[in-house]
């Protein structure tokens, strides 16, 4: 019955189906990292790019800023990583199914499934506040 009903609507049930798989992988995201950590770690980012454009004639200052830039990233993809192992599997074992179901009733599935789950990604992470 549900495949009848994906194959009859294939790019609304697609875009339905990317909403939903990106508002679990935001929710994971949102409850399995720590937020204001995660902010925190931004704004020190966006702080040294300031440092790194008003440090230009000084090599020196522009290495110590460097150094501090590529810790944040390494820290922050340190928190990105966590529920991306959770989301990993499932997601994989999805878009196989997806393939399955689409492949002969939509053969651009794959680019309706990636522009409704990036457009999902920006609306849902402005509507949850997730970092």
């Amino acid at each position: 019955m549900i495949k009848e009903w994906l194959i009859l609507n294939p790019k609304l049930s697609i875009v339905i189906i990317s909403f939903l798989i990106t508002l679990a992988m935001t929710l994971v995201t949102k409850y399995y990292t720590n937020q204001s950590r995660m902010q925190e770690l931004k704004d020190i980012q966006k702080a040294c790019n300031i440092k790194l454009k008003s440090a230009e004639g000084n090599p020196e200052k522009m290495k110590e800023v460097q150094k501090e830039i590529m810790e944040c990233s390494l820290e922050l993809m340190k928190h990105s990583m966590k529920p991306m192992l959770y989301t990993f599997l499932p997601l994989i074992l999805l878009i196989w199914w997806i393939k399955d179901v689409y492949a002969d009733v939509l053969t651009s599935w794959i680019w309706w499934y990636i522009g409704a789950g990036i457009i999902s990604s920006i609306i849902l992470r402005k509507a949850l506040k997730v970092v």
